[in-house]
């Protein structure tokens, strides 16, 4: 039981993690969108 709970606890790390990765690069891309649009 310890097993599968220790694995649930590794996973919705891992997800969060790369949720959280995704996140930031949705910003830094917007963040250069917007310089890119500011050139023009």
């Amino acid at each position: 039981m310890s097993d599968i709970f220790v694995v649930a606890t590794i996973n919705m790390i891992v997800w969060l993690g790369l949720f959280g990765y995704m996140l930031s690069l949705n910003m830094k891309l917007n963040k250069l969108e917007k310089k890119i649009d500011e050139k023009e």
